[in-house]
């Protein structure tokens, strides 16, 4: 079952999820000394989370050089999934996301590299697709970096607000 962001309301994100054939991670542990959340009020910031699929395995390269568009893309999508996992953790349901407040978003780019918002549009589709336009389109940066911890091709962080 296809979905798009004129689904019916209600829909939870999780069955948005589902129909897209998705399945949220567990949440990633933070790998040093921070937290992977914190709500203050009725912000929730999610700490940044790469592109870690459920095996454990990273996706490691410099887009534009050792990785295509295409592929870090879907890398950005899959950062999208673990942010999830993490609000759902922090939360309980995602029905509790009132609107995606910003994005930040960081490419491991080679040198001269341009094309970031393609990128991390990974990331942002998701998120109007498990939310809808007027939750899951939020402001946004995309920025392209030197390096990135392990290497990892992307790494995007979130304010969520919540109820």
């Amino acid at each position: 079952m296809a979905l798009d962001s004129n689904t019916a309301t209600d829909l939870t994100p999780e069955m948005r999820l589902a129909g897209l054939g998705l399945a949220l991670p567990s949440a990633p542990e933070p790998v040093a000394n921070f937290v992977a959340w914190r709500r203050v009020g009725p912000l929730l910031y999610l700490s940044g989370q790469g592109p870690l699929e459920a095996d454990g395995h990273l996706h490691v390269g410099r887009v534009g050089e050792e990785v295509e568009i295409e592929a870090a893309y879907l890398h950005a999508r899959l950062t999208g999934l673990n942010l999830l996992a993490v609000a759902k953790e922090a939360l309980g349901e995602l029905r509790r996301v009132r609107s995606v407040v910003k994005l930040l978003a960081f490419v491991n780019a080679a040198p001269g590299f341009a094309q970031h918002p393609k990128v991390i549009n990974g990331c942002s589709d998701l998120f109007v697709a498990v939310f809808g336009e007027a939750i899951g389109r939020g402001a946004r940066s995309a920025i392209g970096a030197g390096s990135l911890p392990g290497n990892q091709t992307v790494e995007v962080e979130a304010i969520l607000e919540v109820d």
